[in-house]
């Protein structure tokens, strides 16, 4: 299936291949965006700016509402699309569609809520005052595993702030990632405003640092790996550039001795893996206190079976694929690393290609190599905890800091619990799988910096500009 838009030098040059992960077949064919064609897409982003930023509130705001209609109306095209890129349900696209479709309007909503403030000023005569003004050109850098949120992520609320926006979409889902751009360009935004940019895998490390690099690009927001943010952190560092980092998780989720152990196993179960565990926020570590571990692993042990893997494209099993047989080998050498060690394997089974049963394994420790690496795939770990203080230097006992949750039933002792995870996110009796359009979405630590969503958005893509106005004759030393 070949993407469509206007024709860049890499169109009639070169194009690329994304199989389908489960057959093999030719899922989309994509043109192959090098470096050569960076710099005449930044500058359609950058003239586009002089244009779209001089755009009213309300003017931006029907722009993107109508662009939030238009990626619904795209549904077929876009569940097709995820289908065939990256192994996905059609319940994961379908729950893709609504939340970025809110993220949209959320971000419409915004339009008029970038304002500023009056500030006393201690010189008489000075009116001092603070207003938020788009930044430029906005360069974001979307994954591949929940493409339509996290593309659309990177290119409303920039958008709904006055920047013009580059999408850098991965070369996993290069056909989900322009419908969303079509979308927008559906929208009647002005030629240049939203943009796109597709390459093949080798050539992700060159595009991304001269897109980086190029003078135009005034701002990086990137979500994904945290060895990759820390190269894009340091290459833009060297052009002084900032950046909002979206990156790695290993979410706890703390089920104390007071917990409803059934709301505490289906959260888990659906934390642990909604789109075979392949979520930034998924469960990665259910750390039990030893009073209910036994009584919670035998009703997670039944949940979990319940959790058939099936091809996506029958639509009949609630566990679909992974996005290649790599996070197959990644997943089963956790497994495997844990068990040798002393753990027990709880669920699992063998995977058939890229269809992966879901897999628990309790007894984990902290030398494991589960306890530590995200594993991005259909694998969680049970962790026993001795009381309310261990389950909580267990959480805390890991390099990430994106999300986490807490299970009692007391809710006062679940505030005091949530305030001492070192982490972005927590919830209490609720999944680590959260979130909302108008939330501030961000982690610590190495899960990254800087918020999406929200004000929190508007702070992220705008700059905080002082400007005085003297209304009296002034007065100098000199």
């Amino acid at each position: 299936m070949n993407i469509a838009h206007k024709p860049t030098r890499s169109d009639r040059h070169a194009t690329f291949e994304r199989l389908n992960p489960l057959d093999g077949t030719v899922a989309t064919v994509a043109s192959a965006c090098d470096v050569e064609d960076v710099g005449a897409i930044a500058e359609k982003a950058e003239a586009a700016f002089a244009v779209w930023s001089r755009f009213g509130p309300n003017a931006r705001r029907a722009a993107l509402s109508k662009a939030a209609a238009a990626l619904e109306a795209r549904a077929t095209d876009f569940i097709a699309a995820m289908m065939a890129e990256i192994g996905a349900t059609e319940g994961w696209a379908r729950f893709n569609i609504m939340l970025a479709a809110g993220m949209i309007r959320e971000a419409a909503a915004m339009t008029t809520q970038i304002g500023g403030e009056i500030i006393p000023s201690d010189k008489p005569g000075c009116l001092a005052m603070t207003v938020r003004e788009p930044v430029g050109v906005i360069l974001g850098i979307a994954p591949w595993n929940a493409p339509i949120i996290l593309g659309v992520r990177a290119i409303a609320m920039p958008l709904a702030c006055g920047n013009t926006v580059i999408l850098k979409a991965s070369e996993l889902c290069p056909r989900t990632h322009s419908l969303i751009v079509a979308s927008f360009i559906d929208a009647g935004l002005p030629d240049g405003a939203v943009n796109i940019v597709t390459h093949a895998a080798a050539e992700a490390g060159p595009v991304v640092g001269a897109l980086i690099d190029h003078p135009a690009i005034r701002r990086i927001n990137f979500t994904g790996s945290t060895a990759v943010g820390r190269i894009i952190a340091k290459r833009a560092a060297e052009h002084l550039k900032p950046v909002l980092l979206e990156l790695g998780g290993k979410a706890p989720l703390i089920v104390l001795d007071d917990a409803d152990l059934d709301e505490a196993v289906k959260a888990a179960a659906f934390g642990a893996f909604m789109n075979q565990g392949q979520i930034c926020m998924s469960t990665e570590r259910i750390i039990v206190v030893d009073a209910v571990a036994e009584a919670f692993v035998a009703r997670f042990r039944e949940k979990v079976a319940t959790l058939e893997v099936g091809d996506p494209r029958t639509g009949t099993a609630p566990l679909g694929a992974v996005a290649d047989l790599k996070t197959v080998h990644h997943v089963q050498s956790l497994v495997d690393d844990a068990v040798a060690a002393g753990a027990t394997l709880v669920n699992g089974g063998t995977a058939q290609g890229v269809l992966m049963p879901a897999h628990v394994v309790d007894g984990v420790t902290p030398a494991m190599r589960l306890f530590r690496d995200e594993s991005f795939g259909p694998v969680v770990a049970i962790v026993r905890a001795r009381d309310e203080d261990h389950a909580v230097t267990l959480a805390n006992d890991t390099e990430y800091g994106l999300s986490a949750a807490v299970f009692t039933r007391d809710t006062a002792r679940g505030l005091r619990v949530a305030r001492r995870i070192r982490s972005g996110i927590c919830h209490i009796n609720g999944p680590t799988v959260h979130d909302e359009a108008q939330m501030p979405f961000g982690g610590v630590k190495n899960s990254g910096y800087g918020r999406f969503g929200g004000k929190a958005g508007i702070d992220a893509f705008t700059e905080l500009r002082w400007i005085t106005l003297e209304t009296e004759g002034g007065h100098f030393p000199i």
